[in-house]
Protein backbone atom coordinates (compact mmCIF):
# COMPACT_ATOMS: atom_id res chain seq x y z
CA UNK A 1 0.00 0.00 0.00
CA UNK A 2 1.59 3.27 -1.11
CA UNK A 3 1.08 6.22 1.22
CA UNK A 4 0.75 9.46 -0.77
CA UNK A 5 2.79 12.14 0.99
CA UNK A 6 0.85 14.92 -0.70
CA UNK A 7 2.46 18.16 -1.72
CA UNK A 8 5.22 19.66 0.39
CA UNK A 9 3.96 22.24 2.82
CA UNK A 10 0.35 21.18 2.41
CA UNK A 11 -2.11 21.75 5.22
CA UNK A 12 -3.78 19.04 7.28
CA UNK A 13 -5.67 16.60 5.04
CA UNK A 14 -8.40 14.11 6.06
CA UNK A 15 -7.34 10.48 5.71
CA UNK A 16 -9.33 7.27 5.42
CA UNK A 17 -7.71 3.87 5.35
CA UNK A 18 -8.81 1.77 2.36
CA UNK A 19 -6.52 -1.15 1.51
CA UNK A 20 -7.07 -2.53 -2.02
CA UNK A 21 -8.46 -6.06 -2.01
CA UNK A 22 -5.63 -7.15 -4.29
CA UNK A 23 -3.16 -6.49 -1.47
CA UNK A 24 -5.15 -8.62 0.96
CA UNK A 25 -5.37 -11.38 -1.64
CA UNK A 26 -1.59 -11.20 -2.12
CA UNK A 27 -1.09 -11.48 1.63
CA UNK A 28 -3.32 -14.57 1.80
CA UNK A 29 -1.41 -16.15 -1.06
CA UNK A 30 1.90 -15.57 0.70
CA UNK A 31 0.53 -16.99 3.96
CA UNK A 32 -0.52 -20.11 2.07
CA UNK A 33 2.93 -20.72 0.57
CA UNK A 34 5.28 -20.33 3.54
CA UNK A 35 8.67 -22.01 3.43
CA UNK A 36 9.01 -23.05 7.06
CA UNK A 37 12.35 -23.57 8.89
CA UNK A 38 13.12 -26.34 11.33
CA UNK A 39 13.70 -25.90 15.07
CA UNK A 40 15.32 -27.67 18.01
CA UNK A 41 12.60 -29.85 19.57
CA UNK A 42 11.27 -28.72 22.93
CA UNK A 43 13.26 -25.49 23.09
CA UNK A 44 10.23 -23.22 23.47
CA UNK A 45 10.92 -19.49 23.15
CA UNK A 46 14.63 -19.73 24.03
CA UNK A 47 15.81 -19.22 20.42
CA UNK A 48 12.91 -17.07 19.28
CA UNK A 49 9.31 -17.66 18.23
CA UNK A 50 8.43 -21.41 18.37
CA UNK A 51 7.50 -23.07 15.09
CA UNK A 52 4.24 -24.59 16.31
CA UNK A 53 3.03 -21.33 17.81
CA UNK A 54 3.81 -19.35 14.66
CA UNK A 55 2.15 -21.89 12.36
CA UNK A 56 -1.02 -21.62 14.42
CA UNK A 57 -0.89 -17.81 14.40
CA UNK A 58 -0.30 -17.70 10.64
CA UNK A 59 -3.28 -20.02 10.10
CA UNK A 60 -5.43 -17.67 12.16
CA UNK A 61 -4.13 -14.64 10.27
CA UNK A 62 -4.91 -16.29 6.93
CA UNK A 63 -8.28 -17.90 7.69
CA UNK A 64 -9.93 -16.09 10.63
CA UNK A 65 -8.54 -12.59 11.12
CA UNK A 66 -10.83 -9.90 9.66
CA UNK A 67 -8.82 -6.95 8.39
CA UNK A 68 -11.91 -5.09 7.16
CA UNK A 69 -13.32 -5.02 10.70
CA UNK A 70 -10.04 -3.65 12.03
CA UNK A 71 -9.84 -1.15 9.18
CA UNK A 72 -13.35 0.06 10.07
CA UNK A 73 -12.30 0.43 13.71
CA UNK A 74 -9.38 2.63 12.74
CA UNK A 75 -11.62 4.65 10.42
CA UNK A 76 -14.11 5.21 13.23
CA UNK A 77 -11.63 7.77 14.59
CA UNK A 78 -10.81 10.99 12.71
CA UNK A 79 -7.51 10.55 10.86
CA UNK A 80 -5.41 13.04 8.98
CA UNK A 81 -2.09 13.48 7.22
CA UNK A 82 0.15 16.48 6.87
CA UNK A 83 3.61 17.14 5.47
CA UNK A 84 6.27 18.33 7.92
CA UNK A 85 9.92 18.81 6.98
CA UNK A 86 9.33 16.83 3.78
CA UNK A 87 7.83 13.78 5.50
CA UNK A 88 4.27 12.55 5.45
CA UNK A 89 2.83 12.39 8.97
CA UNK A 90 -0.33 10.39 9.66
CA UNK A 91 -2.20 10.97 12.90
CA UNK A 92 -5.44 10.41 14.74
CA UNK A 93 -6.95 13.58 16.15
CA UNK A 94 -9.89 12.99 18.46
CA UNK A 95 -11.30 16.05 20.18
CA UNK A 96 -13.09 15.80 23.49
CA UNK A 97 -16.68 17.04 23.90
CA UNK A 98 -15.45 18.84 27.03
CA UNK A 99 -14.57 22.46 26.19
CA UNK A 100 -11.74 22.69 28.74
CA UNK A 101 -10.00 19.47 27.69
CA UNK A 102 -6.19 19.50 27.67
CA UNK A 103 -4.51 18.62 24.34
CA UNK A 104 -2.30 15.54 24.68
CA UNK A 105 0.04 14.03 22.10
CA UNK A 106 0.69 10.28 22.57
CA UNK A 107 3.68 8.70 20.85
CA UNK A 108 4.31 5.01 20.21
CA UNK A 109 7.62 3.28 19.58
CA UNK A 110 8.91 0.16 17.83
CA UNK A 111 7.33 -2.29 17.11
CA UNK A 112 4.20 -0.37 18.01
CA UNK A 113 1.82 1.88 16.13
CA UNK A 114 -1.24 4.04 16.67
CA UNK A 115 -3.06 0.74 17.32
CA UNK A 116 -1.51 0.76 20.80
CA UNK A 117 -3.85 3.54 21.90
CA UNK A 118 -7.21 2.45 20.46
CA UNK A 119 -8.55 1.25 23.82
CA UNK A 120 -7.67 4.45 25.66
CA UNK A 121 -9.03 7.04 23.22
CA UNK A 122 -12.59 6.91 24.57
CA UNK A 123 -11.73 7.15 28.29
CA UNK A 124 -9.18 9.91 27.68
CA UNK A 125 -11.37 12.08 25.45
CA UNK A 126 -14.74 11.47 27.06
CA UNK A 127 -14.34 10.46 30.70
CA UNK A 128 -17.94 11.43 31.40
CA UNK A 129 -19.11 8.46 29.28
CA UNK A 130 -16.55 6.11 30.83
CA UNK A 131 -17.23 6.62 34.51
CA UNK A 132 -14.65 9.35 35.00
CA UNK A 133 -14.48 13.02 35.86
CA UNK A 134 -15.04 15.34 32.86
CA UNK A 135 -12.35 17.61 34.34
CA UNK A 136 -9.82 14.93 33.28
CA UNK A 137 -10.68 15.14 29.56
CA UNK A 138 -8.08 15.38 26.79
CA UNK A 139 -8.08 16.23 23.11
CA UNK A 140 -5.80 13.45 21.83
CA UNK A 141 -3.33 13.56 18.95
CA UNK A 142 -1.79 10.18 18.08
CA UNK A 143 0.78 10.36 15.26
CA UNK A 144 2.46 7.53 13.41
CA UNK A 145 6.22 8.00 13.65
CA UNK A 146 7.89 9.09 10.40
CA UNK A 147 8.77 5.93 8.48
CA UNK A 148 6.28 3.86 10.49
CA UNK A 149 2.92 2.45 9.45
CA UNK A 150 0.46 4.89 7.98
CA UNK A 151 2.97 7.73 7.83
CA UNK A 152 4.66 5.62 5.16
CA UNK A 153 8.32 5.37 4.30
CA UNK A 154 10.60 8.35 4.85
CA UNK A 155 12.43 9.76 1.86
CA UNK A 156 16.09 10.06 2.78
CA UNK A 157 17.87 9.87 6.10
CA UNK A 158 18.20 12.08 9.12
CA UNK A 159 14.96 11.21 10.89
CA UNK A 160 16.32 10.87 14.40
CA UNK A 161 14.66 11.64 17.75
CA UNK A 162 15.53 15.33 17.63
CA UNK A 163 14.00 15.80 14.19
CA UNK A 164 10.85 13.88 15.13
CA UNK A 165 10.53 16.01 18.27
CA UNK A 166 10.67 19.20 16.21
CA UNK A 167 8.07 17.76 13.85
CA UNK A 168 5.73 16.99 16.76
CA UNK A 169 6.08 20.54 18.08
CA UNK A 170 5.19 21.81 14.61
CA UNK A 171 2.24 19.41 14.39
CA UNK A 172 0.78 20.70 17.63
CA UNK A 173 1.34 24.29 16.51
CA UNK A 174 -0.33 23.50 13.20
CA UNK A 175 -3.35 22.11 15.04
CA UNK A 176 -3.63 25.32 17.04
CA UNK A 177 -2.56 23.95 20.42
CA UNK A 178 -0.49 26.49 22.31
CA UNK A 179 -0.60 24.53 25.57
CA UNK A 180 -0.42 20.73 25.67
CA UNK A 181 0.86 17.59 27.37
CA UNK A 182 3.06 14.82 25.96
CA UNK A 183 2.96 11.09 26.67
CA UNK A 184 5.10 8.23 25.42
CA UNK A 185 6.72 4.84 25.87
CA UNK A 186 9.57 3.13 23.99
CA UNK A 187 10.79 5.66 21.36
CA UNK A 188 7.79 7.71 22.43
CA UNK A 189 9.32 8.24 25.86
CA UNK A 190 12.41 9.89 24.41
CA UNK A 191 10.32 12.03 22.08
CA UNK A 192 7.82 13.08 24.77
CA UNK A 193 10.65 13.93 27.13
CA UNK A 194 12.46 15.97 24.49
CA UNK A 195 9.25 17.85 23.70
CA UNK A 196 9.27 18.95 27.32
CA UNK A 197 12.77 20.35 26.76
CA UNK A 198 12.66 21.89 23.27
CA UNK A 199 9.04 23.09 23.46
CA UNK A 200 8.92 23.84 27.19
CA UNK A 201 7.08 27.08 26.50
CA UNK A 202 4.05 25.06 25.36
CA UNK A 203 4.38 21.65 27.05
CA UNK A 204 2.74 21.79 30.49
CA UNK A 205 3.68 18.26 31.51
CA UNK A 206 5.09 14.94 30.36
CA UNK A 207 3.94 11.41 31.20
CA UNK A 208 6.21 8.44 30.52
CA UNK A 209 5.56 4.72 30.84
CA UNK A 210 9.24 3.96 30.25
CA UNK A 211 12.44 5.66 31.35
CA UNK A 212 15.97 4.33 31.08
CA UNK A 213 18.13 4.92 34.16
CA UNK A 214 21.51 3.26 33.53
CA UNK A 215 23.79 2.31 36.43
CA UNK A 216 25.49 5.47 37.75
CA UNK A 217 29.21 5.98 37.27
CA UNK A 218 29.53 8.12 40.36
CA UNK A 219 30.27 5.93 43.45
CA UNK A 220 28.64 8.55 45.67
CA UNK A 221 25.38 8.19 43.77
CA UNK A 222 25.63 4.40 43.83
CA UNK A 223 25.97 4.51 47.60
CA UNK A 224 22.54 6.13 47.91
CA UNK A 225 20.74 3.28 46.12
CA UNK A 226 18.50 0.84 47.96
CA UNK A 227 18.58 -2.93 47.55
CA UNK A 228 15.51 -2.69 45.29
CA UNK A 229 17.22 -0.02 43.18
CA UNK A 230 20.26 -2.24 42.69
CA UNK A 231 18.07 -5.24 41.85
CA UNK A 232 16.40 -3.22 39.08
CA UNK A 233 19.72 -2.18 37.64
CA UNK A 234 21.05 -5.75 37.88
CA UNK A 235 18.00 -7.03 35.99
CA UNK A 236 18.53 -4.47 33.24
CA UNK A 237 22.24 -5.22 32.91
CA UNK A 238 21.74 -9.01 32.96
CA UNK A 239 18.92 -9.09 30.42
CA UNK A 240 20.17 -6.46 28.01
CA UNK A 241 22.68 -8.55 25.98
CA UNK A 242 20.02 -11.11 25.03
CA UNK A 243 17.00 -8.84 24.75
CA UNK A 244 18.81 -6.19 22.68
CA UNK A 245 19.75 -8.46 19.78
CA UNK A 246 17.05 -6.94 17.58
CA UNK A 247 18.39 -3.44 18.33
CA UNK A 248 21.94 -4.40 17.38
CA UNK A 249 20.69 -5.46 13.96
CA UNK A 250 18.50 -2.39 13.45
CA UNK A 251 21.30 -0.13 14.76
CA UNK A 252 23.72 -1.44 12.16
CA UNK A 253 22.06 -3.22 9.21
CA UNK A 254 18.46 -2.02 8.81
CA UNK A 255 18.66 -2.26 5.02
CA UNK A 256 19.69 -5.92 5.01
CA UNK A 257 16.93 -6.74 7.49
CA UNK A 258 14.37 -4.91 5.36
CA UNK A 259 14.59 -7.34 2.43
CA UNK A 260 13.35 -10.33 4.40
CA UNK A 261 10.69 -8.48 6.39
CA UNK A 262 9.32 -6.57 3.40
CA UNK A 263 9.08 -9.72 1.25
CA UNK A 264 7.79 -12.17 3.87
CA UNK A 265 4.72 -11.48 6.01
CA UNK A 266 5.69 -14.38 8.25
CA UNK A 267 9.14 -12.86 8.74
CA UNK A 268 7.56 -9.53 9.63
CA UNK A 269 5.10 -11.25 11.96
CA UNK A 270 7.79 -13.19 13.83
CA UNK A 271 10.05 -10.15 14.17
CA UNK A 272 7.28 -8.20 15.92
CA UNK A 273 5.42 -10.95 17.79
CA UNK A 274 8.59 -12.00 19.59
CA UNK A 275 8.58 -8.60 21.33
CA UNK A 276 4.94 -8.97 22.33
CA UNK A 277 6.03 -12.10 24.19
CA UNK A 278 9.27 -10.80 25.71
CA UNK A 279 8.18 -7.30 26.68
CA UNK A 280 4.65 -7.86 27.97
CA UNK A 281 3.17 -9.31 31.12
CA UNK A 282 2.53 -12.58 29.25
CA UNK A 283 2.72 -15.92 31.07
CA UNK A 284 3.34 -18.22 28.10
CA UNK A 285 2.19 -16.63 24.81
CA UNK A 286 1.74 -12.99 23.71
CA UNK A 287 -2.05 -13.36 23.75
CA UNK A 288 -1.90 -13.64 27.53
CA UNK A 289 -1.24 -9.89 27.49
CA UNK A 290 -2.56 -8.53 24.16
CA UNK A 291 -5.49 -9.77 22.08
CA UNK A 292 -4.58 -11.72 18.95
CA UNK A 293 -6.57 -9.51 16.56
CA UNK A 294 -5.12 -6.28 17.96
CA UNK A 295 -1.59 -7.69 17.75
CA UNK A 296 -2.13 -8.72 14.12
CA UNK A 297 -3.54 -5.30 13.26
CA UNK A 298 -0.35 -3.76 14.59
CA UNK A 299 1.66 -6.12 12.37
CA UNK A 300 -0.57 -5.30 9.39
CA UNK A 301 0.33 -1.62 9.58
CA UNK A 302 3.98 -2.55 9.05
CA UNK A 303 3.25 -5.16 6.37
CA UNK A 304 0.78 -3.21 4.24
CA UNK A 305 2.93 -0.09 4.19
CA UNK A 306 6.26 -1.88 3.69
CA UNK A 307 7.83 0.11 6.54
CA UNK A 308 10.03 -2.59 8.09
CA UNK A 309 13.15 -0.90 6.79
CA UNK A 310 12.22 2.73 7.33
CA UNK A 311 11.06 2.02 10.89
CA UNK A 312 14.31 0.19 11.67
CA UNK A 313 16.32 3.14 10.37
CA UNK A 314 15.33 5.16 13.44
CA UNK A 315 17.69 2.87 15.37
CA UNK A 316 20.48 3.49 12.86
CA UNK A 317 19.97 7.26 13.07
CA UNK A 318 19.83 7.29 16.86
CA UNK A 319 22.89 5.02 17.14
CA UNK A 320 24.95 7.51 15.13
CA UNK A 321 23.51 10.71 16.54
CA UNK A 322 24.35 12.55 19.70
CA UNK A 323 23.18 11.51 23.15
CA UNK A 324 19.41 11.47 23.63
CA UNK A 325 17.98 13.36 26.56
CA UNK A 326 21.07 15.37 27.42
CA UNK A 327 20.67 17.78 30.29
CA UNK A 328 17.96 18.11 32.90
CA UNK A 329 14.31 18.58 32.03
CA UNK A 330 12.45 21.05 34.23
CA UNK A 331 9.07 20.20 32.73
CA UNK A 332 6.80 18.50 35.32
CA UNK A 333 7.08 14.78 34.62
CA UNK A 334 5.10 11.74 35.70
CA UNK A 335 6.40 8.18 35.53
CA UNK A 336 4.31 4.99 35.45
CA UNK A 337 6.30 1.82 36.15
CA UNK A 338 4.68 -1.45 35.07
CA UNK A 339 5.76 -4.76 36.56
CA UNK A 340 6.84 -6.58 33.40
CA UNK A 341 8.87 -3.71 31.97
CA UNK A 342 12.47 -4.95 31.80
CA UNK A 343 13.90 -1.43 32.00
CA UNK A 344 12.17 -0.43 35.24
CA UNK A 345 13.59 2.94 36.24
CA UNK A 346 15.14 3.87 39.56
CA UNK A 347 13.52 6.96 41.03
CA UNK A 348 16.68 8.24 42.73
CA UNK A 349 18.43 8.26 39.36
CA UNK A 350 15.42 9.62 37.45
CA UNK A 351 15.28 12.62 39.76
CA UNK A 352 18.79 13.60 38.67
CA UNK A 353 17.55 14.40 35.16
CA UNK A 354 13.77 14.85 35.44
CA UNK A 355 11.45 17.13 37.40
CA UNK A 356 9.43 14.26 38.88
CA UNK A 357 6.01 15.34 40.17
CA UNK A 358 4.26 11.96 39.93
CA UNK A 359 5.52 8.39 40.30
CA UNK A 360 3.39 5.24 40.38
CA UNK A 361 4.23 1.52 40.32
CA UNK A 362 1.88 -1.22 39.19
CA UNK A 363 1.92 -4.95 39.87
CA UNK A 364 0.84 -5.91 36.35
CA UNK A 365 1.26 -4.70 32.81
CA UNK A 366 4.35 -4.33 30.68
CA UNK A 367 5.95 -2.43 27.82
CA UNK A 368 2.73 -1.95 25.84
CA UNK A 369 0.77 -0.65 28.82
CA UNK A 370 -1.99 1.11 26.87
CA UNK A 371 -2.79 -2.22 25.16
CA UNK A 372 -2.21 -4.53 28.12
CA UNK A 373 -3.79 -2.61 31.00
CA UNK A 374 -5.66 0.33 29.46
CA UNK A 375 -7.57 1.09 32.65
CA UNK A 376 -4.33 1.47 34.65
CA UNK A 377 -2.74 3.49 31.87
CA UNK A 378 -5.69 5.90 31.64
CA UNK A 379 -5.87 6.30 35.41
CA UNK A 380 -2.19 7.13 35.68
CA UNK A 381 -2.28 9.65 32.83
CA UNK A 382 -5.21 11.35 34.54
CA UNK A 383 -3.44 11.37 37.92
CA UNK A 384 -0.33 12.90 36.39
CA UNK A 385 -1.95 15.70 34.43
CA UNK A 386 -4.27 16.74 37.28
CA UNK A 387 -1.11 18.22 38.77
CA UNK A 388 -0.37 20.52 35.81
CA UNK A 389 -3.66 21.43 34.15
Amino acid sequence: MVIDPGSAGADVRPFELAVPQAELDDLRRRLSAVRWPDEVPGIGWAQGVPLGYLKDLVGYWRDVYDWRAEEALLNSHPQFTTTIDGANIHFLHVRSPEPDALPLILTHGWPGSVVEFLDVIGPLTDPRRHGGDPADAFHVVIPSLPGYGLSGRTCGGGWDVARITRAWAELMRRLGYGRYGAQGGDWGHTIARELGVVDAEHVVGVHLNMLLTPPPRDPAVSATLSDDDRARLDTLVASWPELSGYASIQNTRPQTLAYGLTDSPVGQLAWIVEKFKEWTDAASVPEDAVGRDRMLTNVMLYWLTGTAGSSARLYWEAHRGGPIGGGRSETPTGIAVFAAEHARPVRRLAELSENIVHWAEYGRGGHFAAMEVPELFVGDVRDCFRLVR
